[in-house]
């Protein structure tokens, strides 16, 4: 597969919620970074997913830059939040054929109220 072919693969699967076909593009060194989040593993990474996708209502796809081993895609994320669109940039690291990192770019300062009050007991239904 080329360096496109493992990248598209990876984003259809991960807005599709299809954790499987996520992670089998993912390198066994994978890391992740992003201005709210950084994982160590595809683990780590890939069990957010489901709640990630679950507040996604659209993807347009702006830009999509193809190197031999990186990659940039550059997409609007349409969230049912107060946040709305996202616009993100996302680069990706290959190594044999696999994504080894990815750093994802965005301006989280919408997404820290929405955090702050998700971590709050009473937002989850605990306490009084």
């Amino acid at each position: 597969m080329t360096t496109r072919d493992t990248v598209q693969a990876y984003h259809r699967a991960r807005f599709d919620g299809d954790v499987t076909a996520a992670a089998a593009q993912l390198a066994d060194t994978f890391t992740f970074r992003s201005p709210l989040i950084t994982s160590a593993d595809a683990r780590g990474h890939l069990d957010g997913l489901a709640a990630f996708v679950g507040i996604v209502t659209g993807v347009d796809l702006i830009s999509e830059l193809y190197g031999e081993s990186e990659a940039t895609l550059v997409y609007d994320v349409h969230t049912a939040t107060p946040v709305g669109v996202q616009h993100t940039a996302e680069h990706f690291r290959l190594q044999d054929g696999k994504i080894e990192a990815i750093s994802l770019i965005f301006d989280a300062t919408r997404w820290h109220p929405l955090m702050a009050a998700a971590a709050r007991p009473d937002a989850r239904g605990e306490g009084g």
